[in-house]
């Protein structure tokens, strides 16, 4: 027996476009295969329509589909990713980091000082593309993510400061 043929993924045939309240039903679903607890249309659509949200999508194929986000908040001189996430079989292409890249340019544009995270300590695919970004520890949650039948992990609390040309 073979194995399944997994179609070519090709990243420069996908788009970022800037989120929209009209995108919360796309969101919710792309976020819902990534994430044990997704959120749904009315939680985006509640962030997308807070005057201090950012958020792009990455798109893709012919009817688009949507296969990454990334949603952030500003406020005064700060900025954080509030929820970021690739289709599993879209990850590892640099859709990730072109998103982070494009809020990370809008927030600094919005005059922001810092861009903000958080993650789980053991979420090491996302530690090596954050590192690599240039984020560093400014602090920690003990035991904050609660997980099934295994120990709590910690929350990282990731920051990175921004230059106003970025």
């Amino acid at each position: 027996m073979t194995a399944p043929v997994r179609p070519e993924r090709n990243s420069k045939h996908v788009s970022l476009l800037w989120a929209t309240i009209e995108h919360a039903d796309d969101l919710a679903g792309c976020h819902a295969g990534l994430f044990d607890e997704p959120w749904d249309t009315a939680s985006f659509q509640q962030f997308l329509s807070h005057p201090g949200s950012v958020a792009l999508i990455a798109r893709e194929g012919n009817p688009q589909t949507t296969i990454g986000f990334i949603v952030g908040q500003l406020a005064a001189d700060e900025a954080e990713i509030l929820t970021f996430g690739v289709a599993k079989e879209w990850q590892r292409l640099g859709i990730g980091r072109r998103l982070i890249d494009g809020l990370q340019r809008a927030a600094a544009r919005g005059e922001a000082k810092k861009l903000y995270l958080e993650v789980a300590e053991d979420n090491l695919p996302a530690l090596v593309l954050y590192s690599r970004v240039g984020f560093k520890e400014a602090g920690r949650r003990k035991g904050y993510y609660k997980r099934a039948a295994e120990p709590a992990v910690d929350a990282l609390n990731l920051a990175l400061p921004l230059d106003a040309g970025s």
